[in-house]
């Protein structure tokens, strides 16, 4: 048996997938899920060999629950969603239904699962780029998903106090605690609001509206307080930043 999941908000989306696997008596439905974050959960629990995943869903979207899933079974989008994620997934290779589809799409589509199942191919690479493609598209930031062992987070903007470089990750520090993730400073300085912050220095960026004080560190460089607490040094071009931001 192949064994599948179904991950999609709407259950009319749900029930017209269930109906046309019916007549695939060879694949087996494991979990049907309304939100990604209970599809997070049940590909972790069940391993299934594919899913079939919506994208625009509460709580947790399907591009932000993949960006958190470390070992992705063959994906299938069933989306209504708009013409960028349809060229990413063709540029990507990817399979996908577009809603409403038809019959005959449908089983052209299962008979490419069988086919990747059959020779053991794998999606992770064209996944992981279209997660990329897909984040370089959003202009600005209201959020960040974020996983713990099993838990994920939603770190909204507002409470975000100020990001530091980790090697190959960034440390977000949030009202709410410390939380690491897989980014680069140079795509949050690019995608966090500039309204609100600003990169000090080549290892932080500082949300400006948690500056408690500001200190003289050397010549030309400051040492910013942080409501919380915690303290970050400025560079000389990150503190003529600062002056200019806060027009002193």
């Amino acid at each position: 048996m192949i064994r599948c999941i179904i991950i999609d908000d709407e259950a009319p989306a749900r029930n017209i997938i269930k109906t046309f696997l019916a007549d695939f008596d060879f694949i087996e439905i494991v979990a049907e899920c309304d939100n990604g974050f209970d599809g997070f959960k049940m590909i972790n629990d069940l391993n299934p060999d594919f899913i079939f995943l919506d994208i625009q869903m509460p709580k947790l979207t399907g591009f932000e629950m993949l960006e958190i899933l470390d070992k992705k079974p063959i994906i299938i989008f069933s989306t209504s969603y708009d013409q960028f994620a349809i060229k990413a997934f063709e540029h990507n290779a990817l399979d996908y239904l577009l809603k409403p589809f038809s019959k005959d799409r449908f089983r052209d589509t299962i008979k490419k699962v069988e086919q990747k199942i059959l020779s053991n191919e794998t999606q992770t690479q064209p996944i992981d780029e279209l997660v990329t493609e897909v984040q370089g598209k959003i202009e600005k930031l209201d959020r960040v998903v974020v996983k713990s062992g099993t838990k994920i987070s939603i770190i909204s903007i507002e409470s975000l106090i100020h990001v530091s470089a980790e090697d190959d990750y960034v440390m977000l520090h949030t009202t709410s605690g410390r939380f690491l993730k897989q980014l680069t400073m140079n795509y949050l300085e690019n995608h966090l609001p500039n309204e609100s912050f600003l990169r000090v220095h080549r290892s932080s960026i500082i949300n400006i509206t948690y500056i408690d004080k500001m200190e003289r560190y050397e010549k030309e460089t400051y040492m910013i307080i942080l409501k919380n607490g915690e303290k970050v040094k400025t560079s000389k071009t990150g503190a003529k930043l600062l002056k200019e931001k806060l027009h002193f």
